[in-house]
């Protein structure tokens, strides 16, 4: 053995052996910090469902459908990690023996065409996305307000270089070592020539045979180099990544395997739609046993040891993409709160507080340092809540904490995140809590809580599949049930809510107003019908429907369309009352479950099993949420129901004459909780493709990539004072179409929009597809 191959094995044997003893203890402090949440029931079952979707997800990228250069590049980077494993272990072998080959598959062609192939669609994967991110990646020097505008604002440069040029540097070599490969082989015995044809070296060796003659001395030395090249960069990129815990752009090749498996829809559908109960010790909350409950139980989530493990393994997972961010409306227009800021700041919280907690509990003493009521050394940010909390000792100031955060001014932070927080507005200067603190406003700034349209952007765009919706949402119910802090505007719409079973507070007699003067009686079940059963349908109206004159507007629509089409109906009148959905958005479960038994009830009464509603929010509680209280309908909304009847010729729309003013260009708003929450959006388009006249010009983010109009989550109930409102944003982007309506079919989004384009001062009028629809039909009646 040469001294080269010598003095190569030793420095490759130790390397090893300390790079996966870093790894292994980065490994374990990953699942130490993931443990110290609490259980997650039912998260790891069905396994043969939840293992079909992760093997779909993960080989189809089925998240990357609308960036198809991304997608391919991502795919082959991802791919060539494990498929070029072997060529690593090949490596230790021609550090001996350049013609080292593993048994059975070394020279085996469906083997080496498979790693030509993947080496070098991931050579083309990797430079595309580094060049993807050199091209969008914000100038150090930028300042803030363009900076913003790239998802990789707040994402950690250093980490992501580094994992990108070990990649590129692991495929360049295994490419190299292919051709050195070739040029060895072709210079020895005809044995060895004879392995020496495009056959074994499908895509190497035109390069092979630009070496074609070099000694085999050097050939030998050259080969042992490289594969040391190759292993070392390997190896550092296993210390470093061990090193650094919160590295999620490396960690998530491990990490995302499990978090996609444990996902909370195992037959693949994002974390949108329904929102899980409050779980107490396991169980989920029983309003009705609410006096039984332990007296330090916690409802939703206050502090990082709340979360069950699959929300910490969320943050641990994230990759710092930015996609989420990218798609976000709130920090879209100047909002604090940007998805992966609110993951990173609680990922780097978890790791610098796992020390603590797990102290705590070998000690079998409190969460902090300073128990319980300990406050982190973060700062946090004004807030605009009604309630207060009560400030605990400063736990930075304590010995143990100064012990283990240490006495260097110790930040859970990279400068990059860090910086991203400060510039966002949506932590101090100092970061956040390095020890176990209140979430809020300590790690979390209520800004940024309260922000959230619950739009579910982030959720399906991110490619991890972590749960910013459902974490954003326990959040906020700590704060309102436990603590009592949040928006003034929200105790409003609770004491409404709680006293006249509607946010805007008007008497549940009035119910009925929206269909005075209609040219036919509106039976109501229990006083024209005995029960809903005697109806195809009851029709639920809805707060808006029944008390905003835009959505009234809608209800009337609707009623007529269904009248003229034959389709019977009743409604509940004043025994109807909200379903909740504002008050469980808000972070209020209690006052929902207590709207939503009401409901449930009431409908049971009825004999309701055949529903349809014409607000988004009502659809996704009733269909998706009810079940959860035994509440189960065939619920539709007013765009299924009415496309199936135009279809079948019971609504036929007439066109205007020509160069009438209702021919028009048209433009569809798609509404949160229907689109992207509950996956229909084929309906209402279909319902304007029918409208002949009307032309539909799409806004450049619609469908899939759709922007909320600003009232999700109950932000239609709160004032918005930072930034752009977000319903301005939208009906800027409607009116750039050159459209003269937009077409809605959500309560909210009809609102929304409306005031939108009114502070705009754009003459585009706001409708619901119905009236649409409604407009149509009535021509052909008036033509009869």
């Amino acid at each position: 053995m040469a001294v080269l191959q010598t003095v190569l094995l030793v420095i490759v044997a130790l390397a090893t052996v300390a790079a996966l003893a870093v790894f292994v203890r980065g490994a374990a402090a990953i699942v130490r910090q993931v443990r110290v949440g609490r259980p997650a029931p039912g998260r790891l079952a069905p396994a043969g469902r939840r293992t079909l979707t992760l093997v779909s997800e993960v080989l189809g990228h089925g998240r990357f459908q609308h960036r198809p250069a991304v997608r391919v590049a991502h795919w082959a980077v991802m791919v060539s990690f494990p498929v070029l494993f072997l060529t690593l272990v090949t490596g230790y072998g021609q550090l001996v023996d350049p013609g080292f080959t593993l048994p059975l598959v070394g020279h085996l062609p469906p083997w080496e065409w498979l790693t030509e192939t993947i080496a070098w669609l991931g050579l083309a994967g990797i430079l595309w996305l580094i060049l993807l991110r050199l091209r969008t990646q914000p100038d150090r020097d930028e300042p803030v307000e363009g900076a913003r505008r790239s998802r990789f604002f707040g994402s950690t440069r250093w980490q992501a270089y580094v994992v990108e040029a070990v990649i590129l540097a692991v495929v360049v070599c295994v490419l190299a070592l292919r051709a050195l490969e070739h040029a060895w082989l072709s210079g020895g015995g005809p044995a060895e020539a004879a392995l020496a044809t495009p056959l074994h070296f499908p895509l190497t060796a035109w390069l092979g045979e630009l070496l074609a003659g070099t000694d085999r001395g050097v050939l030998a030395g050259a080969i042992a180099a490289v594969a040391a090249v190759k292993i070392l960069v390997s190896l550092a990129w296993l210390a470093v990544v061990g090193l650094q815990p919160t590295m999620g752009v490396a960690w998530h090749r491990f990490l995302a395997v499990v978090n996609v498996y444990a996902r909370r829809e195992p037959d693949g559908a994002p974390a949108l739609g329904p929102l899980r109960p409050v779980v107490v010790d396991g169980q989920e909350l029983d309003v009705a046993a609410l006096e039984d409950l332990p007296e330090d139980a916690t409802l939703g989530v206050g502090r990082i040891e709340d979360f069950t493990w699959k929300g910490l393994l969320d943050f641990s997972t994230c990759t710092e993409c930015g996609r989420c961010q990218e798609q976000c409306p709130a920090w879209n227009t100047g909002k604090p709160l940007s998805p992966k800021l609110f993951t990173l700041a609680l990922r780097d919280h978890a790791a610098a507080s796992a020390p603590f907690l797990r102290a705590a509990r070998a000690s079998g003493g409190s969460s902090g340092p300073d128990g319980p009521g300990a406050a982190g050394s973060g700062v946090a940010a004004g807030s605009h809540a009604a309630g207060s909390r009560a400030a605990g000792p400063d736990a930075a100031g304590s010995g143990v904490a100064a012990a283990l955060a240490g006495h260097d001014r110790f930040r859970p932070h990279t400068g990059d995140v860090l910086g991203a927080l400060v510039a966002a507005g949506a932590t101090g200067p100092d970061g956040v809590a390095a020890v176990p603190s209140a979430l809020v406003p300590d790690v979390i700034d209520p800004d940024v809580l309260w922000a959230c349209t619950t739009c579910g952007a982030c959720v399906q765009q991110c490619p991890v599949d972590i749960e910013h919706v459902d974490h954003i949402l326990d959040l906020r119910r700590h704060e309102v049930l436990m603590a009592s802090a949040f928006p003034a505007e929200l105790g409003q719409m609770f004491k409404k809510l709680e006293s006249k079973g509607n946010p805007w507070g008007m008497a549940p007699r009035k119910r009925l107003d929206w269909a005075k003067d209609l040219e036919f009686e509106v039976p109501v079940v229990g006083a024209d019908v005995e029960s809903a059963a005697e109806v195809d349908y009851l029709f639920w109206v809805g707060c808006a429907g029944a008390f905003e004159d835009r959505a009234r507007r809608t209800t009337r629509a609707v009623a007529e369309l269904l009248h003229t089409a034959g389709v019977t109906f009743a409604v509940l009148g004043d025994g109807e009352s909200c379903t909740g959905d504002p008050a469980r958005r808000s972070g209020n479960e209690l006052l929902f479950q207590m709207l939503a038994a009401q409901n449930v009830e009431t409908l049971a009464e009825a004999g309701a099993t055949r529903i349809v509603v014409t607000c988004a929010h009502c659809f996704n509680t009733l269909a998706r949420e009810y079940p959860q209280l035994g509440g189960r309908y065939e619920v539709l909304h007013h765009t299924q129901l009415l496309n199936r009847l135009v279809r079948e010729g019971r609504l036929r729309p007439v066109p205007p004459p020509p160069g009438a003013d209702d021919a028009r260009t048209v433009t569809y708003h798609d509404p949160c909780y229907l689109g992207r929450h509950n996956q229909v959006y084929a309906p209402p388009r279909e319902l304007l493709g029918a409208l002949e006249g009307v032309q539909v010009a799409e806004m450049p983010r619609s469908g899939v990539d759709a922007m909320c109009c600003g009232g999700g989550g109950a932000r239609v109930w709160m004032e918005e004072k930072i930034g752009t409102r977000v319903n301005v944003e939208r009906a800027r982007e409607a009116a750039g179409t050159g459209a003269s309506a937009v077409a809605t079919a959500c309560p909210f989004c009809t609102t929304m929009l409306s005031d939108g384009v009114a502070a705009n001062g754009d003459d585009v009028e706001v409708l619901d597809v119905a009236q649409l629809l409604l407009a149509g039909v009535r021509r052909g009646e008036e033509r009869a």
